[in-house]
């Protein structure tokens, strides 16, 4: 959650920095020569300061919110695995492809911010490792079975072990700190909760 924060917060950033350069050079040239047209901030650089971040926090865990329960618990005798239908490659594209529609029909972002920042899980899990499942149903309909017995307690343990596991989720978690301790300085933690906006980071000016 916190890495998948960090890069929409600089994605932001950058995009609204686009913007400003946009509408510095519009005015420079209106002064310079007011006849031809200057080019208008993007819509995309426009969009961006209506990200919705409570979407990315979800999109960020979408996958294991819809797997685990099933996979593990409602389903268990089924699937016997936390990683199924919403770890699968088929998954990201359907909604990046209904992200993508909604965004270039309604210039609204929020599918499209959702099925990044799942997408984005993906890469963090390294789907690739398990092919079965990322490229699900090519190698069938089936998914691999595993021994799902005190999955929680492994979990912890692999945090303390693989430092490819716990790197990131420290990198994740001095973010989700650092954002929660602006927002409550700042007093907008209600206000994010509302609509999801960061308003302090306009008003500091990025």
């Amino acid at each position: 959650m916190g890495i998948s924060l960090g890069l929409a917060l600089g994605a932001e950033k950058a995009l609204r920095r686009r913007a400003l350069f946009l509408c510095r050079s519009e005015q420079v040239r209106e002064v310079a020569n007011p006849s031809p047209p200057a080019p208008r901030p993007s819509r995309l650089a426009t969009a961006a300061a209506l990200i919705d971040y409570r979407l990315v926090l979800l999109g960020s865990m979408l996958p294991d919110i819809i797997d685990k329960p099933v996979g593990i618990y409602f389903l268990g005798d089924t699937f016997s695995n936390g990683r199924i239908f919403g770890h699968s490659l088929l998954f990201f594209l359907i909604i990046l492809l209904a992200g993508l529609y909604s965004y270039l029909r309604s210039g609204r972002l929020g599918i499209l911010v959702l099925s990044l920042c799942t997408g984005f899980h993906l890469v963090l899990d390294q789907m690739w490792i398990e092919p079965r499942t990322l490229f699900w149903p090519l190698y069938g309909l089936a998914f691999p079975r595993y021994d799902t017995t005190g999955w929680l307690t492994n979990l912890i343990e692999t945090l303390k072990s693989e430092p490819a596991v716990f790197i990131p989720e420290i990198m994740g978690a001095v973010i989700m700190i650092l954002f929660m301790v602006v927002l409550l300085r700042s007093r907008s933690l209600l206000s994010f909760l509302r609509n999801g906006m960061v308003q302090y980071y306009t008003a500091s000016g990025g």
